[in-house]
């Protein structure tokens, strides 16, 4: 029978002997962390519960691979480079074999970003993960959300969509063939976060966040807390070409309010363009422009209704329009966990 601390040693600890970043890591009340001279830390948390935000059969290498990629996704929306770590782990009971996997999976993603695990806490109870990551950015170099500007471009990493079909397929809601629907759990349970892509936009990107409700939602956070207003074009908005084979209604509902995209959402001036394609050629990531960001209102918002719980003021701001600039009147519900059926 595994202890709370022979669980940790087994299959946490001993990965770490030589901290790389950590001052302190694994073995006191606390860690120790200094960010390299001339930054700051960026820091963020992220919850994972059993029945939420994963199924009870989730299979545990993909489970750990995503517990950490949606937090490492937040550090590149900062344009920040991984440090460390910490998880705080419940589990229903410590079963090696269940523990082997969750610990490799979580590790190979980690030490692909140089990221370590510094602490952390186990106890008994129903599943539920919950990591904080640590990064650092120069203050200057932050890609904040209140740092837009009127006459942005808007981009997107990647293509959207996937997660949410792949959910879709899960519960049910369509049908996809074979090779799309293992596409679509592909990117519902391994999402990659676009490190390489945030540190590459420091300099060129004004504002950004990872999509992890919804496209819908999410970029009404810029909007608001920079005073501006959005026109996007859907039919822009990239998608893959298993994707594509769907219905167009749920094409643009899963890409547009979806979720669990974990792409970039970023906006940057226009005469930053030739050096974003560039940046995205250079780390392997495409990057597709969908829109402009505006200083005041248009009246065709009126035509355009998003019916995000609790966020009706804020997705107003977007006006949404066909490659014809034709505004559509469309019906979406962004990700909110008090809400979510």
């Amino acid at each position: 029978m595994l202890s709370e601390f022979s669980l940790i040693e087994r299959f946490f600890a001993r990965r770490h002997q030589t901290s790389r970043h950590a001052l302190l890591g694994i073995g006191d009340d606390c860690a120790l962390l200094a960010p390299p001279s001339g930054e700051v830390l960026a820091v963020s948390t992220d919850m994972l519960v059993e029945g939420r935000h994963f199924f009870a059969n989730a299979e545990p290498h993909a489970l750990g691979h995503k517990a950490l990629a949606v937090n490492l996704s937040d550090l590149a929306a900062m344009g920040a480079r991984p440090l460390a770590f910490t998880l705080a782990l419940a589990l229903p009971e410590a079963r090696e074999s269940w523990l082997a996997a969750f610990s490799a999976g979580l590790f190979e993603l980690a030490e692909r970003h140089g990221c370590e695990l510094i602490g952390g806490d186990t106890t008994a109870g129903p599943l539920n993960l919950c990591l904080t990551v640590f990064g650092s950015v120069a203050p200057q170099q932050a890609m904040r959300r209140d740092a837009a500007q009127a006459g942005d471009d808007i981009w997107i990493s990647g293509t959207l969509g996937d997660a949410r079909a792949g959910l879709g397929v899960l519960r049910g809601e369509w049908s996809a063939a074979p090779a799309d629907a293992l596409l679509f759990r592909h990117a519902l349970e391994q999402p990659e976060p676009r490190i390489a892509l945030g540190l590459a936009l420091r300099g060129l990107a004004h504002a950004a966040l990872d999509l992890s409700d919804g496209l819908a939602g999410d970029l009404n956070h810029i909007l608001l807390r920079s005073q501006l207003w959005a026109q996007v074009d859907v039919d822009a908005v990239p998608r893959s070409s298993a994707l594509r084979r769907l219905p167009l209604e749920v094409q643009r509902q899963v890409t547009l309010a979806g979720g669990d995209d974990y792409e970039l959402c970023f906006t940057a001036p226009v005469t930053a363009r030739a050096k974003i394609e560039a940046a995205s050629r250079q780390v392997n990531v495409p990057v597709t422009r969908i829109g402009t960001l505006n200083s005041t209102g248009n009246s065709a918002n009126a035509a355009s209704t998003i019916r995000a719980a609790k966020i009706t003021p804020p997705a107003s701001r977007i006006t949404w329009t066909d490659a014809a600039g034709t505004p559509l009147n469309l019906t979406l519900q962004g990700f909110d966990h008090f809400h979510a059926d």
